[in-house]
């Protein structure tokens, strides 16, 4: 699934900064994959969001937490890959609220956060790109970042907060 030592520098980039691939259920991970043509970004992004959440998907249920998961951002075919530009215009007031811990605003790396997502998201062969909320529909909520470049290599970034 995933291999460190064969991430490319942006993802190994992301992974200094929000956390390797884990089952973790909290904070945030990052995952990578070269998926096959005609896979869709959606059912890549939805069985690492299960994968990250781990024993916790079967303990509150599968109901629990698809209740929050909705596509708020896709990036038009011909949109100017700008990460930081789309995430700081997300209008969903849910998903607004976890734009600045997505971008680790009030942290000292916040600036290697923006360069780490501009490398992995604005490289001009991603074709895919989609942000989902995500939570438990309680206590827990957080957001997706899914893209898939030209070449297969998918990058998805989690994070889940109470």
């Amino acid at each position: 699934m995933n291999q460190s030592s064969a991430f490319p520098q942006y993802v190994t980039d992301l992974v200094n900064l929000y956390g390797a691939p884990s089952q973790e259920g909290f904070g945030s991970a990052v995952f990578y994959e070269v998926i096959e043509s005609g896979i869709n970004l959606e059912t890549v992004a939805l069985k690492y969001y299960q994968h990250f959440v781990g024993k916790l998907w079967e303990r509150f249920g599968q109901d629990a937490w698809m209740s929050v998961w909705k596509q708020i951002y896709t990036r038009p075919d011909n949109g100017k890959p700008d990460i930081m530009t789309e995430l700081t215009a997300i209008a969903d007031p849910n998903a607004a609220q976890f734009v600045p811990i997505l971008l680790l605003a009030d942290m000292e790396n916040a600036e290697q956060a923006q360069k780490a997502l501009a490398a992995a998201y604005n490289d001009p062969t991603v074709t895919d790109l989609r942000l989902y909320t995500i939570g438990d529909g309680g206590a827990m909520s957080g957001l997706l970042l899914a893209g898939s470049r030209a070449t297969g290599e998918t990058t998805v970034l989690v994070s889940l907060l109470d």
